[in-house]
């Protein structure tokens, strides 16, 4: 009776206090530490592909849901703004709830939201169910970290950043694919249908595999409600910003205005609540080391670079080249199947050489890769673009593994879920300003090149009469009325001058991001590798 009175207990044993001995997952049979990690890797690719797996579906996505042109992106701005806030509380919720529960928790959720997101009878309802998803999900990402650096050491420990950073870097990239070709041949409710099955597997396994530490409930009752708020705040606060400010103008208008100073505000509180609160949700100490302080600037630029890029590509060929989903799935899966045959090698190069040269390459690879897009024409397809994407797919790997070895080797125990989960809101922060800069790039950029081939017209007007005078002629043979095909190849020629103009400005924001990576060069010789850690997760 005894013994089974104990079994009884011990299933709760990871989830309440108690005096029994710290559990070392390091310590754990490398099968069942395989197990783990894939569990919790499959979970994170999950909550990763859905930030992209809409963006080649908004189209449908809005047709279905009768939304207008200003409220579909809040279908992305939502999940995003609701992620980030997770992101970091996810390493207390962690040591209140155990990584076990917590995981299980996350996955299960994701996969109620996800069902959730597909039966969306409204827009509304979409948004909200978005922002469940993107919330819930989010405690994903860092977690895996964490505890992939807790369970390996040594080679096995070198391989975790490679397989999460091609986690991080393959589930944006293959979103639009994968969302495009769903949409196609199913419709775009499957989009969200799709997370289901594998949901529920994750969180099966999650609750039957998952031992690596205990939790301390007691944890919630210290929750310091104004640092979560304060947070919260200014992060949502700033996503909104970052997401609507290319859109309207930025602070000229208000919303925008008041957004920003509420999360400025937000921020300074949540500063404040990080050094002065005796319960703080985020503890900010990782920063004290330098080489993190570094390293989370590295993957900054790097989420500038991975989502800003996989949004670019995409949608050049929607409005240049006219693709629908499908196709530009299909042209930018070279990117997904670089980044794959990446990963051995960059793994092994971690192995083998100073994590500071590995990062240079990458970032001078990754410039590279952006300089080869900067020559494109308003022609370029798969044949054209598959070098570009496979330069800047492969220096991506180089770039991302060095830079989590960087941030995470060093910590243990509560320190190692905190600096995992800022190191990843860093690459998200990225990713948001990334798209904000290159948005507004984009639309400046576009009216500059308008400006000046109107001037370059108005230089030779007789040349210019002459090429509208050779299409009107053209079309007067499927039109009798000489008016209407003068109207017809005027609205060509203007076609055609919004189409140069747009190429000449992905061009060049192309090569501002290039500069932008040659940059981030400056701060490599200011690294220090930090000294692997062999301490378990556990720190009760």
């Amino acid at each position: 009776m005894r013994g089974k009175t104990a079994m009884a207990g011990a299933t709760m044993d990871d989830v309440r206090p108690h005096r029994a001995a710290p559990i070392d997952p390091m310590a754990l049979p490398d099968r069942t530490k395989f197990l783990i990690f894939g569990v919790m890797a499959f979970g994170q690719f999950m909550a990763l592909i859905d930030i992209q797996i809409v963006a080649a579906s908004l189209n449908e996505v809005q047709a279905g849901l009768s939304a207008g042109p200003d409220e579909i992106s809040w279908v992305q701005t939502s999940y995003l703004m609701a992620e980030l806030v997770m992101i970091p509380f996810a390493a207390f919720l962690a040591q209140a709830l155990s990584t076990r529960w917590l995981f299980a928790l996350s996955a299960g959720l994701f996969t109620l939201a996800s069902t959730l997101c597909g039966m969306a009878w409204s827009i509304e309802s979409m948004i909200v169910f978005r922002a469940v998803q993107g919330f819930v999900g989010g405690a994903m990402v860092p977690t895996v970290f964490a505890t992939g650096f807790a369970m390996f050491s040594g080679k096995q420990r070198a391989m975790i950043p490679a397989i999460l950073g091609m986690v991080s870097v393959l589930a944006p990239t293959l979103g639009p694919t994968v969302g495009g070709w769903i949409t196609e041949g199913a419709g775009w409710r499957w989009v969200f249908f799709v997370n289901v099955v594998p949901g529920a597997v994750v969180t099966v396994l999650a609750l039957t595999v998952i031992r690596v530490d205990r939790g301390d409930l007691k944890m919630l009752g210290r929750i310091d409600w104004v640092h979560l708020a304060s947070m919260a705040i200014f992060l949502a606060g700033l996503e909104y910003v970052l997401e609507e400010g290319p859109k309207n103008g930025w602070f000229d208008d208000l919303w925008i205005a008041g957004a920003a100073w509420v999360a400025l505000v937000a921020f300074g509180l949540f500063i404040e609540r990080s050094f002065r609160s005796s319960r703080p949700i985020v503890k900010l100490t990782p920063f004290r080391s330098p080489t993190f302080a570094f390293a989370c600037v590295f993957n900054l630029v790097i989420g500038f670079g991975i989502y800003a890029g996989t949004y670019l590509v995409p949608l050049y060929l929607g409005r240049v080249r006219g693709y629908n989903a499908a196709e530009i799935g299909t042209t930018v899966f070279i990117a997904g199947v670089v980044q794959f045959l990446g990963v051995p090698i960059a793994a092994g190069l971690s192995q083998r050489i100073d994590p500071r040269i590995m990062v240079t390459a990458g970032l001078s690879l990754f410039a590279a890769g952006l300089w080869l897009f900067s020559f494109m024409t308003p022609e370029w397809g798969f044949a054209a673009l598959f070098w570009p994407q496979a330069v800047r797919s492969f220096a991506i790997m180089l770039c991302i593994v060095p830079s989590v070895g960087l941030a995470l080797n060093g910590w243990a125990g509560p320190e190692l879920r905190y600096a995992s989960g800022l190191f990843n809101l860093m690459r998200n922060l990225g990713g948001a300003i990334g798209i904000a800069l290159v948005n507004t790039w984009l639309g400046d950029l576009t009216r500059l090149h308008m400006l000046r081939l109107d001037e370059a017209m108005g230089a030779s007007p007789l040349a210019a009469r002459e090429a509208i005078a050779g299409l009107a002629r053209r079309f007067e043979a499927v039109t009798p009325d000489p008016d209407h095909a003068l109207a017809m190849s005027r609205a060509v020629m203007g076609n055609v001058l919004v189409r140069e103009a747009l190429t000449l400005a992905f061009n060049d924001v192309f090569r501002l991001m290039a500069w932008l990576f040659l940059a981030a060069l400056i701060l490599v010789p200011l690294c220090r590798p930090p000294k692997q850690t062999a301490r378990p997760i556990e720190a009760h």
